[in-house]
């Protein structure tokens, strides 16, 4: 049997060697979308504001008990590491609003094609209604027709009359 270091038989892939971290993907993006909700917040930045001060004049003032002495060295770093990170995931959270906003705008458009069709077709059926109502007679037009021809019969009586007199 081949040993497993031999470089010319295969063995388990790196990738075997290597623990996975199964996370849901809608879990991590709510959570990224959360923090950078909360980043972007008064009240966050009210907080870092005071934790720097905070940290800068205990240090200035303290410097023997300093754990961080005047190029805040420290401090610095933490901020950096702060920014490498929230970066990220506000990235994270503006592409999942963006896919978001995508499908919202799809079906706006399908919505809007839909009442577009509908408006087409009630204008069609309108103008149908219309000209069939001018083929329609409508009451005042038998009636207008119907004296119309009571008149022409009242008239044609002395005529008749006369034909017969005659």
């Amino acid at each position: 049997m081949a040993s497993p270091n031999r470089l010319d038989t295969p063995g388990r892939r790196r990738s075997e060697w290597i623990p996975r971290m199964r996370m849901d993907r809608d879990a991590f993006g709510s959570f990224a979308e959360s923090f950078a909700r909360w980043m972007g917040t008064a009240t966050f930045l009210i907080w870092m504001t005071v934790l720097i001060i905070a940290w800068v004049v205990f240090n200035v003032v303290a410097p023997d008990l300093a754990p961080d002495p005047f190029p805040f060295l420290f401090l610095t770093l933490a901020l950096s590491l702060q920014a490498s990170y929230a970066a990220p995931l506000i990235l994270l959270a503006q592409n999942r609003q963006e896919a978001r906003d995508r499908v919202s705008l799809e079906h706006d458009r399908e919505v809007s094609a839909q009442s577009r069709a509908d408006m087409d077709f009630l204008a069609r059926e309108i103008a149908s209604l219309r000209m069939r109502m001018n083929d329609v007679a409508t009451r005042d037009f038998i009636r207008s027709e119907l004296r119309d021809l009571i008149e022409e019969l009242d008239n044609r009586e002395p005529e008749e009359k006369r034909k017969h007199l005659a």
